[in-house]
């Protein structure tokens, strides 16, 4: 069995604006990266039920790239994403409702060359740029 890393925010934003957000690559290029050096020149994304999508990461100094893409298996409008990595992993996000702020969940089964804690610090700080983004664009 897998083991399943989970992270979150609260973004203060309408769900709304938090999906597209999410959702849109002209948004995703803005926000998905874990550091500074690093950013998302190409992202694509074929937001369907088995749909594909492709999000080109690299660092700012073109020493390293790569492509993380999946397949989307469910899409639950303005709530909920699964989708399944190109290693096979499953993803959850989940967004809900809390006063003025949308709580965005993210469970995701860890892969296995770096450590659970590595793993976790890296796609919280992509959540928390996207928290940062969202809220001030």
């Amino acid at each position: 069995m897998k083991t399943k890393i989970k992270i979150t925010t609260l973004v203060n934003a309408s769900k709304e604006k938090v999906w597209r957000y999410w959702t849109e690559p002209k948004h995703i290029i803005k926000w998905n990266n874990a550091s500074e050096d690093w950013h998302t020149p190409k992202a694509e994304n074929d937001f369907t039920v088995g749909g594909k999508f492709v999000y080109t990461m690299a660092s700012k100094d073109g020493s390293m790239s790569f492509d993380f893409g999946g397949t989307y298996n469910e899409i639950e409008t303005n709530e909920k994403i699964v989708y399944t990595i190109d290693d096979n992993r499953i993803v959850e996000i989940l967004f809900e409702s809390t006063d003025d702020q949308i709580k965005i969940t993210e469970t995701f089964e860890a892969e296995t060359q770096n450590p659970i804690e590595m793993q976790q610090t890296g796609w919280q700080a992509i959540l928390d740029n996207f928290k940062n983004y969202t809220e001030n664009n």
